[in-house]
């Protein structure tokens, strides 16, 4: 090989490799975990309740005829609390909501709740993410809908924002 060659032989390689690194950030892949659950029965699980005088969760709860919309929160997420209103919402629109509180104190819960509502008609809580890993869940918020024989329908990753509230809506209605 002449010697012109081995001296662009370098630059030839780094234009090569910010060429590849160009394209794959400009596609890059698909990083979002979607649950396997979706089409399943809902896992086993019970969550003890969160608060006192409140109820909290059981995969027996599920399937009682009524669709369910199950969210998994917890009080030091920030997009959580900007889904608050938008559950609200959803539940005055006759969503049936039950909330899974992922590695949380009771206190900072009942706060939360107090500074942006409370949607739940349960609240359990998931001190190890036992249930969060049992429905494939992978982070909070993150939200499921399960029909009313005990079927996940519908996964919802990320805060359910106002923009979503009708495919949220349509889905539930779905599951009817």
């Amino acid at each position: 090989m002449s010697r012109k060659l081995w001296l662009l032989l370098p630059l030839l390689v780094f234009v090569g490799f910010v060429a590849a690194a160009a394209w794959r950030l400009s596609d890059p892949p698909d990083t979002t975990v979607r649950s396997r659950m979706v089409g399943r029965e809902a896992p086993q699980f019970a969550a003890a309740p969160m608060l006192p005088g409140r109820a909290g969760l059981a995969s027996t709860d599920l399937g009682q005829g009524k669709p369910r919309l199950v969210n998994f929160f917890a009080s030091w997420c920030v997009p959580c609390i900007a889904e608050a209103p938008v559950l609200a919402d959803l539940a005055k629109r006759g969503v049936t909501i039950d909330g899974i509180a992922l590695r949380d104190q009771p206190r900072d819960i009942a706060k939360f709740l107090a500074d942006n509502g409370d949607p739940f008609t349960a609240i359990g809580s998931d001190p190890v993410g036992e249930a969060q890993i049992a429905f494939g869940s992978s982070g909070v918020p993150e939200s499921f809908i399960v029909d009313g024989k005990g079927v996940i329908r519908y996964q919802h990753i990320g805060p359910i924002l106002p923009e979503q509230v009708g495919e949220v809506l349509d889905e539930w209605r779905k599951a009817q």
